[in-house]
């Protein structure tokens, strides 16, 4: 007795051994995930428009499932392949026994009652052989698919992976091939289409078998229709829509941008901030003006568009063709390509020096011959003006005036500036930058300069900021970051006087009248143009939107007409005719404040100067007073300074005079046809002790050292010494070392063969005024060893 009641304990606990087996079994049959096939990496504008594409890993056109397949074509696969979807378990009883009871009858079975859900379950098998075993299997998993996703889940993964002929596989994929469409837009007949062709993809193709297709699409439209899917009218007029025909290619519309996201790994379906019309808009002017361009051997060109409302990318053209690459650099994403800035930074360093009450955009800024350690800027022009406004030397960009306002500012505090507002390609010291850094000495992405003129827009419409805020980050993603890590150190007065001398820039000759005309917009933009004519840039802002251009060659090769102005500059014009003119920044009141500042120079007024008001940040603390006014004493004819040494008093008359310094006058009288030279000095009388001479030599810098240099033939060349007089026609006597070298009058230039070594150089008028300077020449053998 006892025998048999341990019996039924140990059959009992191997039963229920045996189920949990079977249970654990059940549970674990299913792989997951279910599916392990690569997805193509798509790029999806902000309205989820396909824009761009590429083939899987496994060469296959199949891309990543929408949450919820389109209404109408899951009205239609339901009616076409499992019309009891939501009412049994995964398997069908009833088209089960129909089709076994059909098959006992004709001898074979030609209805294998698959539902949608043993359907994903064989498409996950990979077209494993239909045997009798495998139906099976598929009934089992099909059970076990129930219990793990929903119907919609279930729907979704066969919409993703439906086979319609050749290597497209899934909805999404064949909308878009076969009607350029999202499968959300296609129309009843498109979507019976797609639901058909998965049934036998090899059969029935849109190149072939068309009666067949258009007899089985018919159908489906029919048998919808009565189950009163369809209106009659709909009916009658889907029936008349023509069949798709081959596969059309895909949209090419943003090509650079899905490598570089794919590169990312940032996922397949890569929804972007991108506005769909205006990608194709920026990408067809990008690639129709870079044809024009490369007629003079300028082949690349990339723009980017951002709105500065919440700074999203809303057009990205990484380069001048978007297919059919055939070298020439056209497959490189140039938007996040490192390249010279060229002058691009000068609107932050003027914005920085605003800030920090280094200047006024009045002040007058010295634009003559100018030398820092062995560094001698050129303006683009090579010409100078002598001294002008510090607005206008960043509306003209002028390199002397920009160095000059660098070396006052401080290489080290102005990179720092630069890291905070985003550059990360600043990867040298200040010391190895040194002021070179203000003319193209460093690198910068097009994606981030455009950030950076964004910022300056964002920043001057904010009337107050918050002691916390963070300079802005542009977003083409979900999930990427709205801030940068740095925070604010420009205000919003700075950023928009910067901004309104930027809008005085002048436009290509095309839109050389736009003021003439009020449908044209107001910009803000800057051009740049880097060492040796290999980069040229053009970057705006009308307050609504940001645009940044780049142009020139992805080797690196230069060309003579490859500037900002001639080859970037039309481009960003383009693109901003194509965009909604924005509100231009209203005036920030409560970051600006009003100064006295002399009318003639922009510096703290003195006692003799005439007074104007201007517009200068809150917290800025400018205080220096005016260099440039004198008190003249002049004798009763008013055309000759005197002294008391040399004059009465009571004969003299005294005004109060505007004097530059001898080099700027030099240069500032030839374009300041108002300025008026300080009077000569009479004569009999003397120059004061310590009064500023009237000379100035403008070459050998210094304690310089130069270099005389052989030409071609061999024959050693000659250093040209210059002077400049207040007086345009004194004369000017020249010694060397103590020794007469010769008179020059009007042009004071002297051409010299100087051994090597330290020398001295001395010019004097005929009054007895007198500069001197010290300099060194290098021998050839020294400057071999410097290098």
């Amino acid at each position: 007795m006892g025998d048999r009641r341990q019996g039924r304990v140990r059959a009992r606990r191997l039963a229920a051994a045996g189920g949990a087996a079977l249970l654990l079994g059940f549970a674990l049959c299913l792989p997951q995930p279910l599916f392990r096939d690569p997805f193509s990496p798509v790029v999806l504008a902000r309205d989820g428009t396909l824009l761009d594409a590429r083939v899987a890993a496994d060469g296959q056109w199949r891309f990543e499932p929408s949450p919820e397949v389109a209404p109408k074509l899951k009205a239609a696969l339901i009616r076409f392949e499992d019309k009891r979807f939501y009412r049994h378990p995964g398997v069908d009883p009833l088209a089960l026994a129909r089709a076994v009871f059909d098959g006992a009858a004709r001898g074979r079975f030609r209805s294998g009652a698959s539902t949608l859900s043993m359907q994903v379950v064989r498409l996950s098998r990979k077209g494993r052989p239909r045997t009798v075993r495998e139906k099976l299997v598929e009934l089992l998993l099909a059970l076990r698919l129930e219990l793990r996703h929903s119907k919609e889940e279930i729907l979704s993964l066969y919409a993703a992976h439906a086979p319609y002929g050749g290597n497209v596989v899934g909805v999404e994929a064949a909308g878009w091939r076969y009607f350029r469409r999202p499968p959300r837009e296609l129309s009843w007949a498109e979507s019976c289409v797609l639901a058909i062709l998965p049934n036998n993809p090899a059969l029935i193709h849109p190149g072939r078998n068309r009666r067949a297709l258009k007899a089985k699409r018919d159908r489906l439209l029919a048998s919808l229709a009565a189950a009163g899917v369809l209106a009659p009218l709909e009916l009658r007029l889907a029936t008349l829509e023509p069949l798709p025909a081959e596969p059309l290619p895909l949209p090419r519309d943003a090509p650079h941008l899905l490598e570089t996201l794919a590169a990312r790994r940032a996922g397949a379906r890569l929804q972007t901030t991108l506005d769909p019309e205006l990608q194709r808009a920026a990408s067809r002017i990008v690639e129709r003006r870079s044809a024009a361009l490369a007629l003079r051997g300028i082949r690349n060109a990339a723009a980017l568009i951002v709105d500065n409302r919440d700074f999203s990318v809303a057009a990205y053209a990484g380069n001048s063709r978007r297919e059919d690459y055939g070298g020439s650099g056209y497959a490189v994403d140039l938007i996040r390509r490192p390249r010279s800035t060229g002058s691009v930074l000068k609107p932050f360093l003027y914005a920085a020096a605003l800030e920090a009450g280094e200047l006024t955009p009045a002040t007058l800024v010295a634009d003559v011959p100018t030398r820092f350690q062995g560094f001698s800027p050129e303006n683009y022009d090579r010409s100078y003006r002598g001294a002008v406004p510090a607005r206008e030397a960043l509306a003209r960009s002028l390199n002397v005036p920009a160095v000059r306002m660098l070396h006052a500012h401080g290489v080290a505090r102005f990179q720092a500036l630069l890291k905070g507002l985003g550059m990360t390609t600043l990867f040298r010291g200040p010391d190895e930058y040194g002021l070179t850094l203000i003319l193209g000495g460093a690198e910068g992405t097009l994606w981030e300069l455009t950030r950076m003129y964004a910022n300056l827009s964002w920043i001057a419409g904010a009337d107050v900021l918050a002691h916390h805020a963070r300079y802005r980050e542009l977003r083409l993603l979900p999930g990427d970051p709205e801030t940068l890590a740095a925070r604010l150190e420009l205000g919003p007065g700075a950023a928009w006087l910067t901004l309104q001398a930027l809008a005085e820039v002048s436009r290509p000759e095309e839109e050389a009248h736009w003021r003439n005309f009020s449908s044209t917009q107001r910009i803000a933009w800057k051009t740049g143009t880097s060492l040796g004519h290999r980069d040229a840039w053009a970057l705006g802002t009308n307050g609504r939107y940001t645009v940044g251009v780049w142009a020139g060659n992805a080797s690196g090769e230069g060309r003579p007409e490859l500037t900002g102005s001639a080859a970037a500059a039309p481009l960003l014009f383009e693109l901003f005719g194509r965009l909604e003119r924005g509100a231009w920044p209203e005036r920030p009141s409560a970051d600006l404040k009003q100064i006295d500042v002399c009318r003639e120079d922009g510096f703290l007024p003195s006692a003799e100067c005439r007074t104007e008001k201007q517009a200068v940040p809150y917290a800025s603390h400018f205080e220096r007073p005016s260099p440039h006014f004198r008190r003249v004493h002049l004798d009763a004819s008013g055309r000759w300074r005197v002294n008391a040494g040399c004059e009465a008093v009571s004969r003299m008359t005294h005004r109060a005079w505007f004097v530059l310094p001898p080099a700027e006058e030099h240069y500032f009288r030839r374009h300041a046809v108002r300025y008026r030279p300080l009077p000569p000095l009479r004569p009999d009388c003397r120059e004061p002790e310590g009064e500023r001479g009237p000379i100035a030599v403008l070459y050998p810098h210094p304690d310089g050292a130069i270099y005389i240099p052989v030409d071609l033939g061999g024959k050693k060349g000659r250093a040209i010494f210059e002077a400049v007089h207040r007086r345009p026609d004194a004369a000017m006597h020249w010694h060397l070392d103590g020794a007469y070298l010769g008179k020059t009058e009007t042009f004071h230039q002297l051409a010299l063969d100087i051994p090597p070594g330290s020398h001295q150089l001395t010019v004097v008028d005929e009054a007895g005024h007198s500069l001197s300077r010290r300099f060194r020449v290098l021998a050839r053998e020294t400057l071999a060893q410097s290098k």
